[in-house]
């Protein structure tokens, strides 16, 4: 089998020998731009990809095409249906990074709470140093303890992350879908904004939550609230954000993502004047147990394929 791997950058630091292994032919290169794909795809009979585009045009050009495998969870990138008429496996990978995700979740969180980027840079800017006492407290410092926890997104993510605010003391509530009425174990998402000492994301982009959260919600929530998105940046009104930050609507907020990825330089998050705000670059899911997870799933994906197991992690 030749196998070609279109965008292999985010795991090169981790060893494909054992993925090569699977193929007879195996090529795997850092990135593949658009006009790229077309030439390095011909005559593969597999196609691994993270998140170059692989449309129609594409697939119907490669009749011996047989298994796509996304080192990821979502498959937007695939046109699904082109496959599924031409008879192509699509594989994907699942729950690898719950457990860096959940901590990356946590270490935004008790970054805010505890003003951790504030107190390094007064360290730093020699502030310390010049204090008249042993300590200095110079901005709030919040504990978890006691504290509710509103979860949007109670899926692998958003459980993980109930269990580790548990054991901080957190009293958890989670969000009914959007669009949908509150279920037992659910709450409304107007009094999930009203309880909330922090809000957490763990829901998927859809049409139901695009732009779900914006200055209406800001205005709903605690002043003292903080928000954490390790979701999708299409949830949250960046505009919106920024100006509820300024205007102190809310105490904080992280995001490990954006609307545009990588961002463009006018990008209302990254201006630099916007207060207790953390932006880290979609690096939540990036341990390398996370990424070796990714690894293992894919050789295993292209092991089950080949064993005609069907339903492992086929979409």
């Amino acid at each position: 089998m030749k196998a070609v791997f279109l965008d292999a950058q985010s795991l090169t630091d981790l060893n494909l020998e054992t993925l090569s292994q699977c193929f007879n032919n195996f090529t795997a290169y850092d990135a593949t731009s658009p006009h790229e794909v077309a030439d390095r795809v011909r005559g593969a009979d597999v196609i691994i990809v993270n998140k170059v585009v692989l449309d129609s045009d594409t697939l119907a050009s490669n009749p011996s095409l047989k298994l796509i495998c996304v080192v990821a969870t979502g498959v937007n990138n695939v046109d699904l249906e082109a496959a599924r008429s031409q008879g192509i496996a699509v594989f994907n990978c699942q729950a690898y990074g719950v457990p860096s995700v959940v901590q990356h979740t946590f270490s935004l969180m008790l970054a805010l709470q505890t003003n951790l980027l504030s107190y390094h840079q007064a360290v730093q800017a020699g502030e310390w140093q010049k204090s008249t006492q042993f300590c200095l407290l110079d901005f709030p410092i919040r504990e978890l303890s006691g504290k509710t926890l509103g979860l949007i997104g109670s899926g692998n993510l958003g459980q993980g992350v109930a269990e580790i605010a548990k054991a901080f003391g957190m009293k958890v509530i989670i969000g009914a879908r959007p669009g949908t009425a509150p279920t037992e174990g659910r709450v409304a998402l107007a009094e999930l904004y009203r309880q909330a000492d922090v809000i957490s994301l763990h829901c998927p982009l859809t049409e139901q939550t695009e732009n779900l959260i914006n200055a209406d919600v800001f205005n709903q929530m605690k002043p003292e609230a903080i928000l954490i998105n390790v979701a999708r940046g299409g949830i949250v009104n960046e505009a919106d954000l920024a100006d509820a930050l300024r205007k102190g609507k809310i105490a904080g907020a992280a995001t490990d993502v954006l609307i545009s990825e990588p961002p463009t330089s006018d990008n209302p998050l990254l201006v630099g004047d916007i207060p207790n705000l953390i932006v880290t670059p979609h690096s939540a899911w990036g341990s390398i147990e996370a990424r070796q997870r990714i690894l293992d799933q894919t050789i295993e994906n292209v092991k089950a394929f080949r064993a005609g197991d069907t339903l492992r992690r086929i979409v």
